[in-house]
């Protein structure tokens, strides 16, 4: 089944971060948290503005994007846990090809 979002929102499906720290130790799932990027699986058409007009995405399918710890509604399409987000609430896009973002202290 495809997913096809509305207006401004995307679909974005996380990205399986590395679950062993530095020193070896394997985190369980249960105690990791949930990923903070993700890769764009599917975009609006834009966000309907007051004047009526339509403003474009500019988001594309297969960006890497980081988005806020609590964002967005999880739903699950064929098996696969997808979140869906409003444009506003992607903070930005991965740009150098990174699929790994290091959290600073």
């Amino acid at each position: 089944m495809k997913i096809r979002p509305l207006h401004d929102r995307v679909i974005v499906k996380r990205t399986e971060q590395q679950r062993k720290t530095a020193s070896g130790i394997v985190i369980p799932d249960t105690a990791a948290e949930k990923p903070e990027q993700g890769e764009v699986i599917a975009v609006g058409k834009g966000k309907v503005l007051a004047d009526g007009t339509v403003r474009p995405m500019e988001l594309q399918p297969g960006d890497q994007v980081i988005f806020g710890k609590y964002s967005g509604q999880t739903v699950k399409v064929d098996g696969e846990e997808l979140l869906v987000l409003r444009d506003e609430d992607i903070m930005g896009v991965l740009e150098d090809g990174r699929k790994d973002l290091k959290k600073v202290a």
